[in-house]
């Protein structure tokens, strides 16, 4: 057949959610990937990641057979089975556990290698249907949720096409060079057509601070001090719209008179910036009506990052940017979807009154910590599908020794065999999105996309829908969500969202579904009762997690450095990597090259460390060793190591979650990747 380009939509956990177009050469293979160049957002443009699919769909480390372990757990031993007995063997283990201890004994364990969701949100419905425990998923988001919803009420922001209109984009927590490449199309746009200017604002020098032309190198987890100073600047020179203020927000006076104290000079000792870069920054901002507010999620996950993204949402609201176009500020577009999900996640069958175990305190949970199994029975069934928790979650030698519990059966349907499913009892294999027919919606824009099936599943890959309905039915589980096909599934959701049918969606490839100007850009009032934006929010009603500053403050890290553990550790995202989703490609393993500690030219030499030295980074928790490398735009008393890899590619074969927390991040909960306090020596 000759080649054609089919539309689809990207599936990965990045806010862009490209619209794609994939060449298909054979009914089993694909050629390029390119950007739509009819989407507003995409406008054909995608990261390099994705342009190169061809080589992780038909990769021959693919999963292809089920597999059964038969030797040791963590022993590489398998044996290939047909998908008939991998599908009785989990549902045997599931109807064991629930007869042994009760329907809760099962977890289903999912998170975000698929946006889809379909594909993402059948778990979902059988966890429903069945009664088995419930997840509360914080690995990414929820501190950066409760941050932004304290002051706005709603996860909605605006347009992001509206950067190309702006006069100045602040990058605040973010890497979109690397991590969202869309992002730097509308910042291009607004440079070229306005002379826009782009601040960046992140402990050290990523690739978007290298094309910024202000970049504020503060320490880690002190962005809501630098917050407080600009706000009060703004009070102080004038900058702050008053009438905006009384119509728009409550405790405005409050806030002016508790920033009194929060100047330049007290934040210039908390953040390791100088006074003038701070004061050059707030004039900056106070003077360009059209500011532009693009909300990372790099400065939520510490303890305090709620509190500090709180406290940078708030500059917008002072200055009255969202007034204007190209104004105003965007964190996620998250509540601008309507779609009904109750079909897809079998809502209907929810039981609010099953426990509900944090995602990111798994190790804790498969270890028997009484706090997390609520004086329920202990887990000892699992399926685990789209994330690898041996890898990402915090206290990972945790995790991993959870894993390793002989009365523990756990299933991971998979693309790749990851570090999780070397620790599983049995690896099934899993399509990837070009395998199966998806909806998205963005998270970083405002279109729901539809992905249908582009190839015939690689070897004996199947979907997850399938899977689910499958062990459904061998479980006993009830809905009418598992007799239908993922296509029938997302034109039901169409229908009951008002937002037309999967024919229409496959005709037209997307929806647009940004609210209008006002809307966007809560002109009609913010979404709390009184219409108001909180400068002192109600953080007891986000969370049951206390400690929370009453007004935007300095909220002090949880694990910040001392004398035993003089540097802090952040484990920023790698660019050719996503996540854990792209390890696996041997192009980015070359690009990447190994796990590399960045450090100070200055603390190198005091740890007698040339480049390419071993150095072993540890804590309580436990330590890992990586490869040095001095580079100069890292503050002082800090470290960064980039991306998730496989705990293999670490020289002893534990990987940097080893020394990530597990504590749960004040109000709501959530992991503090970023808030780690370690020692260095040479190894």
């Amino acid at each position: 057949m000759s080649a054609q380009f089919l539309p689809t939509a990207c599936p990965h956990d990045c806010p862009s959610t490209c619209a794609l177009e994939v060449e298909r050469l054979a009914p089993d293979r694909i050629g390029k990937v390119r950007g739509a160049a009819e989407n507003s957002y995409t406008a054909g443009v995608i990261c390099a990641k994705v342009s190169r699919y061809a080589e992780r769909v038909h990769s021959p480390d693919r999963l292809k057979t089920p597999l059964l372990r038969t030797g040791p757990k963590g022993s590489g031993q398998w044996t290939e089975i047909g998908w008939d007995e991998a599908l009785d063997r989990i549902a045997d283990a599931f109807l064991t556990a629930e007869r042994t201890y009760g329907a809760e004994a099962v977890w289903p364990y999912f998170y975000a290698g698929t946006m889809g969701l379909v594909q993402r949100g059948g778990i979902q419905r059988l966890r429903h249907a069945k009664g088995y425990s419930r997840q509360t998923s914080t690995v990414c988001d929820t501190p950066a949720n409760m941050g932004w919803l304290a002051g706005y009420g709603d996860i909605r922001g605006a347009d992001p096409r509206e950067m190309a209109e702006s006069d100045l984009i602040v990058n605040w927590g973010g890497n979109p060079v690397a991590t969202q490449v869309n992002v730097m199309t509308h910042v291009s746009r607004a440079r070229k057509g306005r002379g826009a200017k782009l601040v960046t604002i992140d402990p050290y020098r990523t690739g978007t601070a290298e094309v910024s032309d202000l970049h504020l190198m503060l320490r880690p987890g002190t962005d809501g001090a630098l917050a407080c100073a600009v706000m009060h600047v703004l009070f102080r020179d004038g900058h702050a719209d008053r009438a905006y203020l009384a119509r728009l927000a409550g405790d405005t006076a409050a806030l002016e008179a508790h920033l009194a104290t929060r100047t330049p000079e007290w934040a210039a000792s908390i953040t390791g910036l100088t006074v003038a870069e701070i004061e050059e920054f707030a004039r900056l901002y106070g003077t360009t009506k059209r500011s532009y507010l693009r909300v990372g999620y790099g400065l939520s996950r510490a303890h305090n990052g709620a509190a500090q993204v709180h406290a940078v949402s708030c500059l917008p609201v002072v200055t009255g940017a969202w007034q204007h176009k190209g104004g105003g500020a965007l964190y996620c577009s998250s509540g601008i979807y309507k779609l009904d999900k109750t079909l897809s996640e079998g809502l209907d069958r929810l039981d609010k009154s099953v426990r509900s175990f944090d995602q990111s305190r798994i190790g804790a949970v498969l270890t028997g910590d009484p706090r997390d199994l609520t004086s329920g029975p202990p887990v000892t069934a699992m399926l685990i599908q789209n994330t690898n928790p041996v890898t990402i979650c915090p206290d990972s030698n945790r995790v991993r020794q959870g894993f390793l519990r002989e009365d523990l059966f756990v299933a991971v349907h998979e693309q790749f065999m990851t570090d999780t499913a070397k620790l599983a009892d049995l690896v099934i294999p899993a399509t990837t999105f070009l395998e199966h027919d998806d909806i998205y919606r963005g998270g970083g824009q405002m279109h729901i996309l539809i992905g249908r099936k582009v190839i015939e599943p690689q070897f004996e890959a199947r979907e997850n829908h399938w899977v689910i309905s499958e062990l459904a039915r061998r479980v006993g589980a009830e809905h009418p969500g598992f007799g239908m096909t993922a296509l029938e599934i997302i034109d039901a959701m169409l229908k009951a969202s008002d937002l037309g049918d999967a024919a229409t969606l496959s005709e037209q490839r997307w929806i647009d579904a940004q609210p209008d100007f006002e809307t966007s850009h809560f002109l009609n009032g913010f979404a709390h009762p009184d219409g108001k934006f909180r400068f002192a929010p109600d953080w007891a009603a986000l969370g049951p997690y206390g400690g929370m500053p009453a007004m935007p403050d300095h909220m002090p890290p949880a694990r910040d450095a001392d004398a035993e553990h003089p540097f802090r550790l952040v484990t920023a995202p790698a660019r050719q990597f996503l996540n854990t989703s792209f390890t696996e490609t041997l192009t980015a393993q070359k690009r990447e090259g190994r796990p590399t500690a960045l450090i100070h030219p200055d603390d190198a030499a005091g740890l007698a460390l040339a480049d390419g030295d071993a150095v072993r980074l540890g804590n309580p928790q436990g330590s890992v060793v990586v490869h040095a490398k001095s580079f100069a735009g890292v503050p002082r008393g800090v470290v960064i190591v980039e991306g998730i890899w496989p705990n293999g590619a670490f020289v002893e074969g534990m990987g940097i979650n080893s020394l990530t927390s597990p504590e749960p991040v004040p109000p709501a909960g959530g992991a503090a990747f970023h808030d780690t306090a370690v020692w260095m020596r040479a190894a």
